[in-house]
């Protein structure tokens, strides 16, 4: 079998030409296998992640830059293989990286010397590009580059720049970079202040940047959690309930968003019902969990097949 041929970066300032493989070629091919920083959420690649000012997404990426350099266990969950990973905090200083480590890390004698720390570096188009392939190299297993954030790193947008064609070509030469490597890169971003039915819609900025990142995730809240949404090239859909401890500044994965939250709602219904001196109407047990209507007709259904709730005379419930 033949081995794929990988396109660097400098190879694109080529004669001008299509050059194109055969089917039975690209069969015979083959490829190394994708590489996982964060097995199920963050493969090699760019990433996106995008969240609101003060969620929580430098701690969550501190989560895994660490996890990955002990080889240990990020969200609580997720098991990492130990690898090379380089921190550019570029919105905070060594006294709050120390401040944070310290926190994320208690009982840890040694920090990682797999982990590398900076806060600052050029932007990509002035060098910054270069200055993460000197790490590359140098490294004995690079893995996991964080840029935290996007906005200190991509290049200045000049006045007559199309938007779309600025924000793809902030990205691109990253994503080829990543891909040529075989590393993944975590761009931390923010979100537009305006919501959508689609979460990759409200990355701020143009689509230009969701095309161009090989994968997309928001950490959002509403008013029954956090949610980290993920869809991309190498992972599988991604909705998870997610939960963040202030003492230790750690993220945990709480499960699939759906059950999660389904069964917070339930939990709901059973504490008001549990509290109420007499059966409860669906409409009154609405009124008093702040819940639509129509789910907790569903809900009851459901309590009921399943002896959390008994119905009791015409339409109204109580706990057995």
């Amino acid at each position: 079998m033949t081995k794929a041929k990988v396109v660097r970066l400098e190879e694109l300032d080529r004669e001008p030409g299509l050059e194109t493989v055969s089917a039975l070629d690209l069969q015979a091919k083959e490829f190394p296998a994708i590489n996982y920083a964060i097995p199920g959420y963050v493969a090699e690649g760019v990433t996106i992640l995008g969240g609101k000012p003060k969620l929580g997404k430098s701690w969550l990426v501190l989560d895994w830059a660490t996890a990955k350099a002990y080889g240990g266990t990020a969200c609580g969950s997720i098991e990492c293989s130990a690898g090379d990973v380089l921190y550019c905090a570029l919105e905070d200083n060594e006294r709050r990286l120390q401040r944070r480590l310290k926190q994320l890390l208690p009982d840890q004698a040694e920090w990682p010397d797999r982990l590398q720390l900076t806060t600052q570096i050029r932007r990509l188009d002035a060098g910054g590009l270069d200055d993460l392939r000197a790490w590359v190299n140098a490294s004995e297993n690079p893995s996991l580059i964080i840029l935290d954030t996007l906005a200190c790193v991509r290049p200045l947008r000049r006045s007559q720049e199309n938007g779309y064609e600025a924000d793809y070509a902030a990205l691109a030469p990253l994503q080829l970079f990543a891909g040529e490597m075989g590393i993944a890169i975590v761009v931390v971003h923010h979100l537009r202040k305006m919501e959508s039915d689609d979460p990759l819609d409200t990355i701020s900025g143009t689509t230009g940047l969701t095309g161009a990142a090989d994968s997309i995730l928001v950490l959002s809240r509403d008013g029954q959690g956090v949610t980290l949404y993920g869809r991309g090239r190498d992972i599988d859909e991604i909705e998870a309930a997610m939960s963040f401890d202030r003492t230790t500044g750690r993220w945990s994965i709480l499960g699939p968003a759906s059950e999660v939250r389904l069964s917070d709602e339930r939990a709901a219904i059973l504490a008001v019902l549990s509290d109420a001196p007499n059966a409860m109407s669906p409409t009154d047990i609405a009124k008093a969990t702040g819940q639509p209507n129509g789910n907790v007709r569903y809900l009851l259904n459901k309590m009921t097949s399943a002896g959390e709730v008994v119905k009791e005379g015409r339409g109204r419930y109580v706990v057995p």
